[in-house]
C-alpha cells in the first residue's frame, strides 16, 4: 500500500523515469528536450519536498515559532529553473540550425545522412 504522507516522492520517481525513458527512446531531438524539462522538473520538485519542514515557519525570529524551514533549496531551485529555461532555448535554437543544415530532427536519419557524407 503506498504511504500517502510520502505521495510527493511517488510523483518524483513517475517523472523521473518518464524524463529519462523519454530521452532514451525517442530519436527526436525535440522530444529529447522535453524529456529533460520533464527529468528536470522532477529533480526540482525533490529538492522543494525535502526543503519543507511540516510545521514549519519562514526563518524569523518571532514569538511561538520553534521549527523553521531552511530556505536555501527553494532558491537554488529558483536559480535551477532560470538555468534550465536558458538551458533549453540554446537546445531549441541547436535543433533549428540542425534543421537548417540537415533537413530532419531525427537522430536517426542525421547520422544516416553523417555516414552517407563520410562514406563518399
Amino acid at each position: 500500500m503506498i504511504e500517502w504522507g510520502l505521495y510527493n516522492y511517488w510523483v518524483v520517481i513517475f517523472l523521473m523515469m518518464t524524463g529519462l525513458y523519454v530521452v532514451i527512446a525517442r530519436g527526436n531531438l525535440i522530444k529529447k528536450i522535453i524529456g529533460l524539462n520533464i527529468f528536470q522538473v522532477s529533480v526540482i520538485m525533490f529538492y522543494v519536498s525535502m526543503g519543507k519542514v511540516r510545521g514549519g515557519t519562514a526563518p524569523i525570529e518571532a514569538a511561538g515559532f520553534e521549527v523553521y524551514s531552511n530556505p536555501l533549496p527553494h532558491v537554488l531551485m529558483l536559480t535551477a529553473i532560470v538555468v534550465g529555461v536558458a538551458t533549453s532555448a540554446l537546445a531549441l535554437a541547436l535543433v533549428v540550425r540542425i534543421k537548417e543544415t540537415y533537413g530532419t530532427i531525427e537522430e536517426d536519419e542525421i547520422r544516416r545522412i553523417e555516414a552517407d557524407e563520410d562514406a563518399s
